[in-house]
């Protein structure tokens, strides 16, 4: 017997970390000069016009029902609206690189969750993972409670929590009620029109009428990358792979995209890279390996 390897999953997964890991540059060069809430509401509408022209070239535009709808609207809240919307907000006063190594902890929260919510069994392993990834957290604060007095760091990583607090329970409950991969675009096009529409009345109220005159090429080239790279192909991918694999094994890649935004914000925004960081980053990869790994990889044989 061989084992079958399932070519459109390692591709999904392969999608989300490589994708997913240069978003965080994407982001932090749009808030350069365009307000976080505009930038995602841009970029949401951007993705829904993209996904409305697949959805009626294939022919599969259609009403999907009132209960369908508000499951959608509960991940577009949670996902994109919160997850995506209050990491572009932290990501105008916090560092590219460390924005994605406090995200990284979602699969640990993740795990928590489903082991509290029995769809996960509890295991000593799994438990050891979560205290070393969190002592990683701790150890990024550890000459640095002091930057929290500074207001904008501290309303920075106050969004970073409340972003893996969304990412983290709208994973849980798309495991728990995932639908068929077929309807993936469809429903990402109802999640991206609310959240569009969300997020230009909160651009709005947190950021008055929109000084398009003062907005840097670049920030705009970085919202469509955003658009189009990180919310219709790296959401599809993402969707894809949680209907395969359960979701605390989708959000083991979050350490590939810590290594690659930390990489690419160093590189090409030179954000400084310490020890402590680099330690930090170590613990909590250490941590979301630990988690997750199985000795024995379930496998699907022909």
């Amino acid at each position: 017997m061989k084992t079958k390897i399932d070519l459109k999953l390692f591709l999904a997964l392969t999608g989300v970390a490589l994708i997913w890991g240069t978003t965080y540059l994407g982001i932090r060069i749009a808030v350069e000069s365009i307000p976080a809430w505009y930038v995602t509401a841009m970029r949401q509408t951007i993705a829904s016009l993209v996904i409305l022209v697949i959805l009626i070239k294939q022919k599969e535009l259609k009403w999907i029902g009132w209960d369908s709808l508000k499951r959608q609207i509960l991940l577009s809240i949670l996902m994109v609206v919160i997850a995506n919307g209050m990491t572009t907000v932290a990501e105008k006063t916090i560092p590219s690189g460390l924005t994605s190594l406090i995200n990284a902890t979602s699969p640990l929260l993740v795990f928590l969750g489903c082991v509290f919510l029995g769809i996960q069994k509890p295991s000593f392993k799994g438990f050891i993972g979560v205290f070393i990834g969190f002592l990683g957290i701790v150890f990024i604060f550890r000459d640095g409670i002091s930057d929290l007095l500074e207001p904008g760091y501290r309303n920075g990583i106050l969004s970073l929590v409340i972003a893996v607090s969304g990412w983290t329970i709208g994973t849980i409950y798309s495991k728990k009620h995932s639908g068929k991969p077929q309807y993936i675009f469809l429903n990402l096009f109802y999640q991206f029109v609310f959240s569009a529409i969300i997020q230009f009345f909160l651009a709005l109220i947190f950021s008055g009428k929109a000084d398009v005159a003062s907005w840097k090429t670049e920030s705009i080239f970085a919202t469509c990358y955003l658009a189009i790279f990180g919310s219709v192909l790296g959401y599809f991918c993402y969707h894809y792979a949680l209907k395969k694999v359960s979701a605390s094994e989708v959000s083991i890649l979050t350490y590939f995209n810590t290594v690659i935004a930390i990489f690419l914000g160093w590189l090409i925004l030179s954000e400084e890279v310490n020890i402590d960081l680099v330690v930090a980053t170590v613990l909590i990869i250490a941590g979301v390996f630990i988690t997750n790994y199985k000795k024995k990889a379930e496998a699907k044989v022909v």
